[in-house]
Protein backbone atom coordinates (compact mmCIF):
# COMPACT_ATOMS: atom_id res chain seq x y z
CA UNK A 1 0.00 0.00 0.00
CA UNK A 2 1.25 3.08 -1.03
CA UNK A 3 0.79 5.23 2.13
CA UNK A 4 2.10 8.83 0.41
CA UNK A 5 0.34 8.56 -2.64
CA UNK A 6 -2.69 8.27 -0.78
CA UNK A 7 -1.79 11.24 1.58
CA UNK A 8 -0.42 13.09 -1.37
CA UNK A 9 -4.14 12.93 -3.77
CA UNK A 10 -6.32 13.54 0.00
CA UNK A 11 -4.21 16.53 0.87
CA UNK A 12 -4.38 17.88 -1.92
CA UNK A 13 -8.40 17.54 -2.25
CA UNK A 14 -9.07 18.68 1.59
CA UNK A 15 -6.44 21.71 0.03
CA UNK A 16 -9.03 22.54 -2.36
CA UNK A 17 -11.39 23.20 0.42
CA UNK A 18 -9.84 24.95 2.20
CA UNK A 19 -9.26 27.77 -0.64
CA UNK A 20 -13.50 27.85 -1.11
CA UNK A 21 -14.42 27.83 2.36
CA UNK A 22 -17.00 30.49 1.34
CA UNK A 23 -18.85 28.06 -1.01
CA UNK A 24 -17.76 24.79 1.17
CA UNK A 25 -18.48 25.67 4.93
CA UNK A 26 -20.20 28.86 5.17
CA UNK A 27 -22.94 28.59 2.44
CA UNK A 28 -24.23 25.46 3.30
CA UNK A 29 -23.91 26.50 7.30
CA UNK A 30 -26.36 29.58 6.24
CA UNK A 31 -28.39 27.38 3.51
CA UNK A 32 -29.28 25.15 7.06
CA UNK A 33 -29.70 28.40 8.81
CA UNK A 34 -32.28 29.77 6.55
CA UNK A 35 -34.28 26.56 6.74
CA UNK A 36 -34.32 26.32 10.20
CA UNK A 37 -35.85 29.47 10.24
CA UNK A 38 -38.24 29.30 7.62
CA UNK A 39 -39.55 25.89 8.19
CA UNK A 40 -39.15 26.63 11.85
CA UNK A 41 -41.31 29.78 12.12
CA UNK A 42 -44.05 29.16 9.38
CA UNK A 43 -44.17 25.19 9.60
CA UNK A 44 -43.03 25.02 13.10
CA UNK A 45 -46.01 27.60 14.28
CA UNK A 46 -48.56 25.13 13.10
CA UNK A 47 -46.87 22.20 13.99
CA UNK A 48 -45.40 22.08 17.06
CA UNK A 49 -44.67 18.64 17.75
CA UNK A 50 -43.94 14.87 15.40
CA UNK A 51 -44.18 11.91 17.81
CA UNK A 52 -43.54 13.71 20.55
CA UNK A 53 -40.49 15.61 19.41
CA UNK A 54 -40.53 19.44 18.30
CA UNK A 55 -40.54 20.20 14.85
CA UNK A 56 -37.49 21.80 14.89
CA UNK A 57 -35.49 19.05 16.43
CA UNK A 58 -37.39 16.50 14.25
CA UNK A 59 -36.30 18.13 11.22
CA UNK A 60 -32.34 18.09 12.04
CA UNK A 61 -31.15 14.77 11.12
CA UNK A 62 -33.34 15.22 7.67
CA UNK A 63 -30.85 18.58 7.19
CA UNK A 64 -27.99 16.95 8.54
CA UNK A 65 -28.63 13.96 5.86
CA UNK A 66 -29.84 16.41 3.42
CA UNK A 67 -26.32 18.05 3.55
CA UNK A 68 -24.19 15.22 3.82
CA UNK A 69 -25.53 13.65 0.60
CA UNK A 70 -25.48 17.09 -1.36
CA UNK A 71 -21.70 17.37 -0.08
CA UNK A 72 -20.50 13.95 -0.14
CA UNK A 73 -21.97 13.78 -4.27
CA UNK A 74 -20.79 16.49 -5.01
CA UNK A 75 -17.56 16.62 -3.57
CA UNK A 76 -16.77 12.68 -4.74
CA UNK A 77 -17.60 13.23 -8.24
CA UNK A 78 -16.09 16.80 -8.82
CA UNK A 79 -12.25 15.33 -7.39
CA UNK A 80 -12.36 12.80 -9.85
CA UNK A 81 -13.89 14.68 -12.74
CA UNK A 82 -11.67 17.41 -12.72
CA UNK A 83 -8.57 16.00 -13.72
CA UNK A 84 -9.94 14.08 -16.04
CA UNK A 85 -11.35 17.29 -17.68
CA UNK A 86 -7.84 19.42 -17.51
CA UNK A 87 -6.14 15.98 -18.12
CA UNK A 88 -4.09 15.84 -14.83
CA UNK A 89 -5.64 12.15 -14.40
CA UNK A 90 -2.56 10.94 -16.89
CA UNK A 91 -0.43 12.09 -14.27
CA UNK A 92 -1.94 9.96 -11.73
CA UNK A 93 -2.82 7.02 -13.87
CA UNK A 94 1.26 7.12 -15.26
CA UNK A 95 2.58 7.19 -11.40
CA UNK A 96 2.88 3.84 -9.41
CA UNK A 97 -0.47 4.49 -7.78
CA UNK A 98 -3.28 1.51 -7.70
CA UNK A 99 -6.36 2.29 -8.48
CA UNK A 100 -7.41 1.33 -4.91
CA UNK A 101 -4.76 3.84 -3.69
CA UNK A 102 -6.78 6.76 -5.77
CA UNK A 103 -9.94 5.64 -4.96
CA UNK A 104 -8.75 5.83 -0.89
CA UNK A 105 -7.15 9.14 -1.66
CA UNK A 106 -10.11 11.12 -3.45
CA UNK A 107 -13.10 8.66 -1.69
CA UNK A 108 -11.14 9.48 1.62
CA UNK A 109 -11.33 13.49 0.81
CA UNK A 110 -14.87 13.40 0.19
CA UNK A 111 -16.00 11.89 2.71
CA UNK A 112 -14.03 14.02 5.40
CA UNK A 113 -15.18 16.71 3.74
CA UNK A 114 -18.93 15.50 4.27
CA UNK A 115 -18.31 14.82 7.63
CA UNK A 116 -16.91 17.95 8.65
CA UNK A 117 -19.98 19.88 6.94
CA UNK A 118 -22.19 16.83 8.79
CA UNK A 119 -20.75 18.26 12.23
CA UNK A 120 -20.93 22.10 11.48
CA UNK A 121 -24.81 21.69 10.48
CA UNK A 122 -25.51 19.73 14.04
CA UNK A 123 -23.50 22.09 15.56
CA UNK A 124 -25.53 24.86 13.94
CA UNK A 125 -28.47 23.12 14.31
CA UNK A 126 -28.49 23.69 18.34
CA UNK A 127 -28.06 27.07 18.35
CA UNK A 128 -31.96 26.93 17.11
CA UNK A 129 -33.26 23.74 18.64
CA UNK A 130 -32.95 21.59 21.73
CA UNK A 131 -30.95 18.38 19.93
CA UNK A 132 -30.26 15.34 21.81
CA UNK A 133 -28.74 12.07 20.78
CA UNK A 134 -30.30 8.83 22.78
CA UNK A 135 -27.82 6.39 20.49
CA UNK A 136 -24.22 7.87 19.68
CA UNK A 137 -22.94 4.69 18.50
CA UNK A 138 -25.61 3.50 15.73
CA UNK A 139 -25.40 7.89 14.89
CA UNK A 140 -21.62 7.73 14.21
CA UNK A 141 -22.19 4.55 12.42
CA UNK A 142 -25.12 5.97 10.13
CA UNK A 143 -22.56 8.93 9.56
CA UNK A 144 -19.95 7.39 8.75
CA UNK A 145 -21.83 4.57 6.67
CA UNK A 146 -23.78 7.16 4.61
CA UNK A 147 -20.71 10.04 4.45
CA UNK A 148 -18.57 6.61 2.51
CA UNK A 149 -21.20 5.26 0.60
CA UNK A 150 -21.97 8.36 -1.29
CA UNK A 151 -18.32 9.39 -1.46
CA UNK A 152 -18.14 6.15 -3.58
CA UNK A 153 -21.64 7.48 -5.46
CA UNK A 154 -20.03 10.22 -6.46
CA UNK A 155 -16.70 9.03 -7.44
CA UNK A 156 -18.40 6.76 -9.68
CA UNK A 157 -20.41 9.68 -10.95
CA UNK A 158 -17.38 11.64 -11.84
CA UNK A 159 -16.21 8.79 -13.65
CA UNK A 160 -19.37 8.22 -15.53
CA UNK A 161 -19.85 11.98 -16.45
CA UNK A 162 -18.48 13.25 -20.23
CA UNK A 163 -19.37 16.64 -19.21
CA UNK A 164 -20.62 19.38 -16.51
CA UNK A 165 -23.85 18.60 -17.08
CA UNK A 166 -23.84 14.76 -16.97
CA UNK A 167 -21.81 15.87 -13.74
CA UNK A 168 -24.53 17.82 -12.44
CA UNK A 169 -27.87 15.79 -13.32
CA UNK A 170 -27.80 13.09 -10.38
CA UNK A 171 -26.89 15.92 -7.49
CA UNK A 172 -28.90 18.22 -8.57
CA UNK A 173 -32.06 16.80 -10.11
CA UNK A 174 -32.48 13.45 -8.10
CA UNK A 175 -30.94 13.48 -4.90
CA UNK A 176 -32.82 16.85 -3.49
CA UNK A 177 -36.29 15.29 -4.62
CA UNK A 178 -35.32 11.78 -3.25
CA UNK A 179 -34.29 13.60 -0.04
CA UNK A 180 -37.11 16.15 0.44
CA UNK A 181 -39.78 13.36 -0.33
CA UNK A 182 -37.64 10.44 1.97
CA UNK A 183 -39.23 11.93 5.24
CA UNK A 184 -36.65 14.48 5.64
CA UNK A 185 -39.15 17.32 7.24
CA UNK A 186 -41.93 14.53 7.76
CA UNK A 187 -43.07 11.28 9.34
CA UNK A 188 -44.41 8.98 6.54
CA UNK A 189 -46.65 8.42 8.82
CA UNK A 190 -48.58 11.59 8.20
CA UNK A 191 -49.20 10.89 4.42
CA UNK A 192 -52.55 8.53 3.17
CA UNK A 193 -51.67 4.70 3.23
CA UNK A 194 -50.84 4.87 -0.85
CA UNK A 195 -48.20 7.18 0.08
CA UNK A 196 -46.74 5.45 2.38
CA UNK A 197 -45.43 2.15 0.39
CA UNK A 198 -44.57 4.58 -2.45
CA UNK A 199 -42.33 6.19 0.35
CA UNK A 200 -40.41 2.64 1.17
CA UNK A 201 -39.12 2.62 -2.52
CA UNK A 202 -37.51 5.86 -1.94
CA UNK A 203 -33.90 4.87 -0.85
CA UNK A 204 -33.43 8.12 1.04
CA UNK A 205 -36.01 7.29 3.50
CA UNK A 206 -34.07 4.42 5.05
CA UNK A 207 -31.33 6.77 5.78
CA UNK A 208 -33.19 9.43 6.97
CA UNK A 209 -35.20 7.44 9.15
CA UNK A 210 -31.93 5.16 10.61
CA UNK A 211 -30.59 8.61 11.28
CA UNK A 212 -33.47 10.06 13.22
CA UNK A 213 -33.98 6.79 15.24
CA UNK A 214 -30.46 7.71 16.19
CA UNK A 215 -31.39 10.92 17.75
CA UNK A 216 -35.13 10.44 19.16
CA UNK A 217 -35.36 6.90 19.29
CA UNK A 218 -38.38 7.84 16.38
CA UNK A 219 -38.28 5.54 13.51
CA UNK A 220 -40.71 5.22 10.06
CA UNK A 221 -39.31 1.81 9.59
CA UNK A 222 -36.91 -0.91 11.63
CA UNK A 223 -33.48 1.18 12.21
CA UNK A 224 -32.13 -2.60 11.26
CA UNK A 225 -33.35 -2.33 7.89
CA UNK A 226 -31.90 0.77 7.41
CA UNK A 227 -28.73 -0.13 8.66
CA UNK A 228 -28.96 -3.05 6.09
CA UNK A 229 -30.24 -0.59 3.17
CA UNK A 230 -26.97 1.33 3.31
CA UNK A 231 -24.77 -1.47 3.99
CA UNK A 232 -26.34 -2.91 0.86
CA UNK A 233 -25.66 0.14 -0.86
CA UNK A 234 -22.60 0.34 -0.12
CA UNK A 235 -21.94 -3.24 -1.52
CA UNK A 236 -23.37 -2.49 -4.37
CA UNK A 237 -21.02 0.83 -5.26
CA UNK A 238 -17.82 -1.26 -4.09
CA UNK A 239 -18.86 -3.77 -6.74
CA UNK A 240 -19.66 -1.12 -9.42
CA UNK A 241 -16.25 0.47 -8.86
CA UNK A 242 -14.73 -3.29 -9.14
CA UNK A 243 -15.49 -3.52 -12.56
CA UNK A 244 -14.67 0.00 -13.21
CA UNK A 245 -11.32 -0.80 -12.29
CA UNK A 246 -10.75 -3.90 -13.97
CA UNK A 247 -12.35 -2.76 -17.48
CA UNK A 248 -11.07 0.86 -17.29
CA UNK A 249 -14.37 2.08 -18.21
CA UNK A 250 -13.93 6.21 -19.11
CA UNK A 251 -11.05 6.71 -16.71
CA UNK A 252 -9.04 8.04 -19.55
CA UNK A 253 -12.18 10.33 -21.35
Amino acid sequence: MNLEAIKSIYFFEMARTRRTLLQSVFSPVISTSLYFIVFGAAIGSRIQEVEGVSYGAFITPGLIMLTLLGQCIGNGSFGIYFPKFTGTIYEVLSAPVAMTEILLGYVGAAATKGLLIGLIILLTANAFVEVRIEHPFMMILFFLLTAVTFSLFGFMIGIWAGNFEQLNLIPMLVVPPLTFLGGSFYSINMLPPFWQAVSHFNPVLYLVSGFRWSFYGIADVNPLLSLGMITMFLAICLATLGWIFKTGYRLRN
